[in-house]
């Protein structure tokens, strides 16, 4: 099955940029085409769907201000870490730092890893109170669920 690849125009449309940019960024080594890469003169750029979610997250990182650079720096930093698709990542942007969300752990990508915060998921909390008022009362005859209980 052949996967199907988009120009260099009809990713810059989809992405929402100019094709000069799309040109700057395939040259400066930012994204660069995955189905076919430009060999000289003549030679057209295919990108492949990837290609495009990638492309689509640098331009709302531009949106969101951060500047190119770091920009550079982040993508350095997915491209070593994240392990899935860049685009299933989950970054959290505050001002000029970009924050990845990897699990249980909010990451300083620009500050090359240096975790900043973990991440407490509220359903395990719940879990467990639960787990401890039912150690602590008889179940209630009829009662599958301990948020039927008026506590």
């Amino acid at each position: 099955m052949k996967t199907e690849t988009f120009s260099g125009t009809q990713a810059a449309e989809i992405v929402g940029i100019t094709y000069r940019r799309l040109d700057y960024w395939a040259r400066t080594d930012l994204v660069r085409p995955t189905a076919t890469d430009a060999t000289g003169s003549g030679s057209r750029r295919q990108y492949t769907y990837r290609d495009l979610l990638e492309l689509k997250v640098i331009k709302k990182l531009l949106d969101a201000g951060i500047r190119l650079e770091s920009i550079r720096d982040v993508f350095d930093y997915l491209r070593e870490h994240v392990e899935t698709d860049i685009s299933a990542a989950h970054l959290v942007i505050d001002g000029s730092s970009v924050v990845l969300c990897d699990g249980d752990e909010l990451i300083d990508v620009l500050r090359h890893g240096q975790g900043v915060l973990n991440i407490l998921p509220m359903s395990s909390v719940r879990d467990e109170v639960d787990r401890h008022i039912i150690s602590l009362r008889p179940l209630i005859a009829g009662l599958d669920d301990i948020s039927d209980v008026a506590i």
